[in-house]
This record gives C-alpha cells, sequence and structure tokens, in this order.
C-alpha cells in the first residue's frame, strides 16, 4: 500500500545493536538510528508535531511562512513538512554549522540566513535574535522557537518514547543522548519513567556549553561557555523544554573525542551517522564502569555523516583542529635520517644512474631537467632494459626515462601513499614548504606504519 506522502514515513527508525567498538562494555549497547528518517535526522519528530500544534492553535495560516533558527537538522524537517503543506520557510543558523546543512536546506526551498556563532544570544546578530526579529516583521509568520516550544518534547514522549520501549520488550535501562534543545531527551525519558522509573537517563554534554553545571548546581554560569567545534548539541542557555529531574546524569565529551568516535562508527560499525551520534557513544564508553552486564542500553543516534562530509569525515579538517592522529608524508621524511634527495639529470648515462642507486642504496631516482620533475628510472626498469641490451648504460637516461612519481601534498596521510604507490610506480614526491622535492618510496611506508 502507498503513502501520502514523505510525512508519513517519519518514525518507526531500526534499534541496532553496537558490536565492535562497545566489546569491552559487559551491558548491550543498542543505537536508535534516526538518520532513516525523511530528512536523515531525529528532528522530523518534532518538526512536524511543532508545525501541527501551530495549525491547530492557529498560529499560521495558509500560505503562511515558518521561521526558526536552526542547526540545520530542525530546518530540514520544517522545509519537509512546508513542501507537502504548502508554506515558505526563512531559517537563521550559525557560521559554525557545515555548509552542507544549509546547502541542503536551500535544496529544498528555504531561505537561509547565516548568523555569527560567538555572540551572545542576546545579541541582536545572533541566529536567536534574527529569527526573532523576522517573525515581527514578515505577515502571516510563525516562530517555531524550538527551544522552548513545548510541543518538541511532546514529540518524543508520543513517539520515540513508545518505540525504544517496544522495541527493547521493556528491557531497557539506559537512555543516554547528546542533549541541546531538550526536547529528545526530555520526552522520551518522561515516557519511559512512566513505565519504568529505574530507568536512568543520561545527558551528553559538550564544553563550551552550560547544561551539565546547571544540572549540578541550578545556575546558569554563562563562564561555562566558551566556542567549541561539536555540532548539534549543548546550549549556551537553559531551553524551556528542559526538566532537570527527569535526567540523573550529565557527561561531557570533548570536540575531538565525539569527532574521532564518529569516524570508527562509520569504519567499524557501518553506520554513517553524524558529530552527535559519535559523542553519545564516546559519552557511554567513559561511563562504561557504571554499566552491568543485563544493562540494555539505548543511544540516540541523530543524524546521518552527509551533514558533515567537509567537517568530521575530511582528513584535512581533522588534522587542522589536532583531532586526526595520523602519519604523513612530512612525519616520514623528518623522522628519516638522510634529508637530501637524489635526483639525476636527463642528459647523465644509465651507467651513471646506477651508480648513484648502489652509492644511496636505492631504487627509485626521480629525473629533474632545469627544476621540473620530467620523469623517474627504477632499478627494476633499468635491471630489465640492461639485462635485454647491456649497451643500453652508455645511453642517456633520457632514453629509458619511466612514468614521473607521483606530487602529494606535504601532509598526506601514509594511508592514502599506500594506495599510490604500485608495482609500476614505487614512490611518491611533495615539495615541502621552501618548494625543495622529497621522496617516499614503498619501503619509507612500510616502515612508517610498523613503528
Amino acid at each position: 500500500m502507498w503513502l501520502n506522502n514523505i510525512l508519513e514515513t517519519i518514525g518507526n527508525t531500526p534499534l541496532i545493536k553496537i558490536n565492535k567498538i562497545t566489546k569491552d562494555i559487559p551491558a548491550t549497547v543498542l543505537a536508535k538510528v534516526e538518520y532513516f528518517n525523511p530528512g536523515n535526522s531525529i528532528k522530523d519528530r518534532m518538526a512536524l508535531k511543532m508545525l501541527e500544534v501551530a495549525e491547530q492553535e492557529g498560529k499560521i495560516k495558509p500560505g503562511g511562512t515558518i521561521i526558526e533558527g536552526t542547526s540545520g537538522n530542525t530546518g530540514m524537517g520544517l522545509a519537509l513538512a512546508a513542501v507537502v503543506k504548502g508554506y515558505k520557510c526563512i531559517f537563521t543558523t550559525t557560521d559554525k554549522q557545515s555548509k552542507e546543512k544549509a546547502d541542503i536546506l536551500k535544496a529544498v526551498g528555504a531561505e537561509v540566513i547565516v548568523c555569527p556563532t560567538n555572540v551572545e544570544p542576546s545579541d541582536p546578530r545572533s541566529y536567536y535574535s534574527v529569527s526573532k526579529r523576522l517573525a515581527t516583521e514578515v505577515p502571516n509568520s510563525w516562530y517555531v522557537n524550538q527551544y522552548d516550544n513545548l510541543a518538541n518534547r511532546l514529540a518524543h514522549y508520543e513517539q520515540t518514547g513508545p518505540e525504544i520501549w517496544e522495541q527493547t520488550e521493556g528491557k531497557i535501562t539506559h537512555l543516554v543522548v547528546a542533549t541541546g534543545t531538550g526536547g529528545t531527551i526530555i520526552g522520551t525519558a518522561k515516557y519511559l519513567k512512566e513505565k519504568n522509573p529505574n530507568i536512568q537517563i543520561w545527558a551528553i554534554d559538550s564544553y563550551g556549553s552550560l547544561l551539565k553545571k546547571y544540572f549540578e548546581t541550578g545556575v546558569e554560569d554563562q563562564k561555562e561557555v566558551y566556542p567549541y567545534i561539536s555540532e548539534g548539541f549543548g546550549e549556551d542557555f537553559v531551553p524551556a523544554n528542559y526538566d532537570m529531574s527527569l535526567i540523573d546524569l550529565f557527561e561531557k565529551v570533548t570536540d575531538k573525542d565525539g569527532a574521532v568516535m564518529a569516524r570508527r562508527i562509520a569504519k567499524e560499525e557501518g553506520l554513517f551517522c553524524g558529530y552527535s551520534a559519535g559523542s553519545c557513544l564516546q559519552g557511554v564508553i567513559q561511563l562504561k564502569d557504571q554499566l552491568k552486564k543485563d544493562d540494555v542500553v539505548v543511544c540516540i543516534f541523530h543524524d546521518h555523516g552527509s551533514r558533515y562530509v567537509a567537517k568530521i569525515y575530511n582528513d584535512e579538517w581533522m588534522m587542522e583542529r589536532g583531532f586526526l592522529d595520523v602519519k604523513t608524508f612530512k612525519d616520514i621524511v623528518s623522522g628519516r635520517s638522510s634529508k637530501r634527495l637524489v635526483t639525476v639529470e636527463p642528459t647523465a648515462t644509465v651507467s651513471q644512474a646506477v651508480e648513484l642507486m648502489k652509492k644511496y642504496d636505492i631504487e627509485q631516482i626521480p629525473v629533474i631537467s632545469k627544476g621540473e620533475l620530467i620523469g623517474a628510472v627504477s632499478e627494476t626498469g633499468l635491471f630489465m632494459k640492461v639485462f635485454t641490451n647491456p649497451e643500453i648504460r652508455n645511453e642517456s637516461v633520457a632514453s629509458v626515462l619511466e612514468a614521473a612519481y607521483p606530487i602529494v601534498a606535504f601532509d598526506t596521510p601514509v594511508e592514502r601513499l599506500g594506495n599510490l604507490i604500485t608495482k609500476e610506480n614505487g614512490a611518491v614526491l611533495a615539495k615541502d614548504e621552501k618548494g625543495d622535492f622529497h621522496i617516499v618510496t614503498k619501503y619509507d611506508v612500510i616502515q612508517s606504519l610498523a613503528k
């Protein structure tokens, strides 16, 4: 039987066991994988619910404009609902969010305004303030305000909580959520605790967010707030959706640990999830000593990794922030005793090239003319040519020229170098900051990976 529209596919997302990453944890760890929603995130649930409630309360009329400040995922859910229901959308977001999120919102017809991240919520430039201002200026508009809109948590009380309870057959002992607006964790927790008040609710927060401090002290301390890279969770104020009495514990996860764990989830579990999923599972790892054999832990994996391709799934972005502990071409060159690159001119004889190989105990020599790389000679290639024609020793290197070695960036990861070095191509080159060439061979790569 067919569905009437895309909104009818929201919900009923799968609960999938985490196996490799949690093998040292005694408990059963399950992921509620929310990227199976049509907008690829859990926010589809509350976006539709908030809009339906607004329609019921007469806060938006046909043809009206939906206005909201969003990190991207709520906007996507609202935009899908707007397409089906015939509304316009204007969204404000921060310059911290990935470009992909803004581009996706535009793709489904929304207008997106990017605002600075590092300003107070009350600052007129903040994405909170800009969205509020637009709601007063745009005719027939509705300001969603997901942070204080209690229909946010109602969606999870009505949907997410019951789904988890049914999928675990009531065996859930812990719910773990990287929390931001508070809707997911509070709505789901309320339902689950009504079923079993002993279920533990663990909230994952980011360093730079004030939520954990507020949970522990009741003080909304702005001194706790500073810029952070993690996306989709943590806050610099306390949204009205929070009922801290339903939360049992707050745990903070670093930007780096969350990003690295997200990549592990993709590579080791086959789940291509977003930043908050990594932070959520990392929080479980940090708290594993509190878990027992019969515990059933459910982690919310909020969204899809496609939102973060240019960030946590980009090696260069990760390395720039010190998040990726990988060896690079530069590390190999810096770690060996010989820094001099042995090269040969195309006018040199084959015999001279062979002598250089013997003298320096090397197998590959780049051929450079007037500072430009034009080719290469290798021990294997020369051996075959000399074996079939001994007289070739006296001919020029230019006559036996092999293809030039690939040139890569000086900070290229070693793992990527391994893919470039083949039987036919025994080395790669890179220029350092001064513009000087360096070479890395297959033996260099093998030795670096063995260390």
